[in-house]
């Protein structure tokens, strides 16, 4: 099985792609840091020499390198079975303080990165008659931030974006979902003082997302909401 990943080297990216990899997985996959890229290379390599990865310094605001990482990830496989659009940028700020770049630096990461590479890769799924697309959308796609009003404005087009490809491609046989976490204890939250049990972990969305993908073929899942146990952090 061969499966695309966006945002791999930090967090929950990290997490979904060792989490594949120790499920025979081969991996295309970005990031933003060329020594990130390489040192995640050599580590899947060394610990999985059977299977096969590919890795590329792509930054998703850059709409070019998201074009030339989908021309990249298609000639590393003759086959995509998985694309899990992981990429995100993360702005905090109220609406009436961001700066005018604030939505569409979002927008572009989370939602026109994702659009493109979904269509892409979509196209490929259908003339196979199966694949699987997941979005990491956000508790903020249902319940606005308004110290990130933006990022929830993107993250809610990325989850009306997913149940528009989900309807569309249902009848080629083509898998769509959602994942929907809350807070999750990734490098975004690295200081903090709160203690680790009030957060998700990203091992819980990777074991999530894999539990999705070995449903049965008649089976979608068309959300997976994961939400801190004691509430909002």
């Amino acid at each position: 099985m061969n499966a695309i990943v966006t945002g791999a080297t930090k967090g929950m990216g990290r997490a979904i792609v060792m989490e594949l990899a120790a499920n025979n997985y081969n991996i295309t996959f970005c990031a933003r840091d060329e020594k990130e890229v390489q040192a995640l290379l050599d580590d899947l390599r060394r610990n999985y020499p059977d299977l096969r990865f590919f890795g590329m310094r792509a930054d998703m605001e850059e709409s070019s390198e998201v074009s030339r990482f989908a021309e990249f990830a298609e000639a590393s496989f003759g086959r995509v079975d998985v694309l899990i659009n992981n990429a995100g940028l993360y702005i905090p700020s109220e609406l009436m303080k961001e700066d005018e770049r604030c939505l569409e630096r979002q927008m572009q990461v989370n939602v026109f990165a994702p659009h493109f590479l979904a269509k892409f890769f979509a196209a490929k799924m259908i003339g196979q008659g199966k694949g699987h697309i997941i979005n990491i959308c956000s508790i903020a796609s249902l319940e606005p931030v308004i110290r990130a009003a933006s990022y929830s404005i993107s993250k809610m087009a990325l989850l009306g974006l997913t149940k528009a490809l989900r309807e569309e491609l249902r009848p080629a046989g083509v898998k769509v979902t959602a994942v929907l976490p809350g807070s999750t204890l990734t490098d975004s939250w690295s200081g903090t003082n709160l203690p680790s049990d009030w957060f998700i972990l990203s091992e819980d969305i990777a074991k999530s997302i894999m539990n999705c993908l070995q449903m049965s073929s008649g089976a979608n899942i068309d959300e997976i909401i994961i939400r801190p146990l004691y509430g909002k952090v």
